[in-house]
């Protein structure tokens, strides 16, 4: 029988990845509930957003590839965010067959709408010292980067998939051990990117 006054070992992969879907039930919901003025499904959302992050406009296979969706949901989406003009097409110069999506000026008010962390979301993540913020952003870009290599997840613009990050140049106490070449400065786990518009990927 086992002693009961162990301290119980650490929780199986199977609690994580319970917790981590529970908290990505937790954003779906709050996006739900952010549809705004347009009445913007989650998809049409990150288009706007994705369009908004960008320094030029996208092809619509740029999108299918970085939101990890199909030409034709993505299509779909496209259609309705045209049709609410949030989003406009141009010829694309390298390709006159192919067409670049880009927001209008009702699309880029939407987008710094979205941009703005939820006040839900954003309490929840205030509630964490720290140490936990930090070590939570180190795990959540080490799963990214294992599940990009599975190729189960597009390749995010995040700090370990770019060619200016550059980990571990510093002493370790410093809290600051990490080195971004972009900016020429030292920082810290809690400052890791997952999304960062100045991304280069590494060869």
């Amino acid at each position: 029988m086992p002693d009961e006054t162990e301290v119980p070992g650490p929780p199986p992969a199977s609690q994580l990845l319970i917790g981590l879907a529970r908290l990505g039930q937790a954003v779906r919901m709050d996006a739900r509930r952010n549809a705004g003025p347009h009445t913007l499904s989650p998809l049409q959302a990150d288009i706007v957003a994705l369009l908004g992050d960008s320094r030029a406009p996208l092809r619509q296979g740029e999108i299918v590839e970085t939101l990890a969706s199909t030409a034709p949901t993505v299509s779909d989406a496209v259609k309705a965010l045209r049709r609410k003009e949030l989003v406009e097409t141009t010829p694309d110069p390298a390709d006159a067959r192919a067409l670049r999506l880009a927001l209008t000026a009702a699309g880029r008010t939407e987008a710094a709408r979205l941009s703005e962390v939820s006040r839900t979301l954003e309490g929840a993540v205030a509630a964490l010292a720290p140490e936990d913020l930090a070590a939570m952003l180190r795990g959540t870009v080490t799963l990214m980067r294992e599940l990009q290599d599975r190729r189960a997840i597009p390749i995010s613009r995040m700090c370990l998939t770019c060619r200016f990050f550059v980990p571990d140049a510093h002493p370790a106490g410093t809290g600051r051990p990490h080195h971004c070449a972009f900016v020429d400065a030292p920082f810290g786990d809690a400052e890791l990117r997952v999304a960062c518009p100045d991304h280069e990927a590494r060869d």
